[in-house]
């Protein structure tokens, strides 16, 4: 009796890891695609890296000098690169899900539907392909910040911590984006909310002003906001002098949670994208 019992369960497990071995390879095809339409077309990383680029060499400059916002020892500079880098991976991921009503219209999210693949699975696949995105702006901020004699942390964990840290922030970011993108289902609508949506998220953190600066209210909503606790973790790794508010733990904690939410929403709403 203990062996037939103990041969259920290892059947049981065998089967679980088969299932997981499945759903990661499920996972890795569709990231492996979404990052070959990267490479074939890199126009729109570069056009997204712009706008963190003017906020470095304008704003970061200009409120450098004027010493407006108290950031301590640290210069104002240094304290706003990784929120830069922050709302570089926000805004390159918040309009992921246009690419999905894309797909809905050439009739591609409808072959990918058909298939066996996990929902989730492909979720989190286009999540992973947003992260690529996110390690390429990474890149062109880091250089950026070296020509601008911002004091970068270039240790082997501070930067591997930086780079887990923009993937997980991509693909909170993106996938919460599908979850829109699978709500509204026209571009006009999808654009439009993206707007909406970007400056609220960048503003109502920590990416260019302590929270200590905010009034009350403002505190509130920044605590909830997913993004701070992706500039908190970015700026204790990314830049000398750079301190964690929350913990390490709780930045980490927050992100996962949320992605893990929103994977398991958008993979219920992803089928209803195309109905």
């Amino acid at each position: 009796m203990r062996s037939e019992g103990l041969v259920e369960r290892l059947g049981a497990l065998g089967k679980i890891a088969a299932g997981a071995v499945e759903f990661a390879s499920d996972a890795l095809a569709i990231a492996e695609m979404e990052v070959r339409k990267l490479a074939r077309d890199p126009t729109e990383v570069f056009t997204r890296s712009v706008q963190p680029t003017l906020w470095l060499l304008v704003f970061g400059q200009v409120f450098t000098r004027t010493r407006a916002i108290p950031t301590g020892e640290m210069r104002y500079l240094d304290f706003m690169t990784p929120g830069v880098l922050a709302q570089s991976v926000l805004f390159t991921a918040i309009f992921f899900g246009i690419a999905i009503i894309w797909e809905r219209d050439l009739g591609i999210l409808q072959k990918m539907l058909v298939t066996p693949a996990y929902r989730g699975a492909l979720v989190l696949g286009k999540a992973a392909s947003a992260g690529a995105r996110g390690l390429v702006q990474t890149i062109i901020i880091y250089a950026l910040a070296v020509l601008l004699g911002i004091r970068l942390r270039f240790g082997l964990i501070p930067t591997s911590g930086v780079l887990v840290a923009v993937l997980l922030g991509s693909a909170v970011f993106s996938t919460f984006s599908l979850v829109v993108a699978c709500i509204v289902k026209t571009r006009e609508r999808f654009m439009g909310i993206g707007q909406v949506l970007t400056m609220p998220l960048f503003f109502a953190s920590n990416a260019i002003y302590p929270i200590e600066m905010m009034p009350g209210w403002l505190k509130v909503v920044a605590r909830v906001n997913p993004l701070t606790y992706l500039v908190d973790a970015l700026r204790a790794l990314m830049v000398e002098g750079g301190r964690s508010a929350f913990g390490y733990g709780v930045d980490v904690a927050v992100q996962l949670g949320a992605l893990l939410l929103l994977v398991t929403v958008a993979a219920k709403l992803y089928p209803h994208v195309v109905a």
